[in-house]
């Protein structure tokens, strides 16, 4: 069973910066982060598949960074250049399917993921 925890999210004034961390316990093939903003449906944000491969929404792109840390079993989400319109609450999310990971466009929909965190707010003032 995975078990996922995040943590890092907070209150910053647009232009700065948060880094978002999401402990695993377990094994994992494929993870990712989504946003939720109040009235709207989860989108996604980032992924990563075996640790290697990433991809980014384009709403992000050149601002966040998702990376893991083998070591210390930890997903991590920096984002840099944080806008008002960034404010959500982030999901870490992850599955332990090659099969499904592999899957053409897979890894951008909320239907791959079996597992998820609780969520950290994060808050962006303009």
């Amino acid at each position: 069973q995975v078990q996922l925890v995040e943590s890092g999210g907070g209150s910053v004034q647009a232009g700065g910066s948060l880094r978002l961390s999401c402990a695993v316990s377990g094994y994992t093939y494929c993870m990712a982060w989504f946003r939720q903003a109040p009235g709207k449906e989860r989108e996604f944000v980032s992924s990563i598949i075996n640790n290697d491969r990433t991809s980014v929404s384009d709403s992000v792109k050149g601002r966040f960074t998702i990376s893991k840390d083998n070591a210390k079993n930890t997903l991590y989400l920096q984002m840099n250049s944080l806008k008002p319109e960034d404010t959500a609450m982030y999901y870490c999310a992850a599955d332990d399917n090659i099969w499904v990971c592999g899957k053409i466009g897979a890894t951008g929909s909320t239907l791959t993921y079996n597992y998820w965190g609780q969520g950290t707010q994060v808050t962006v003032s303009s």
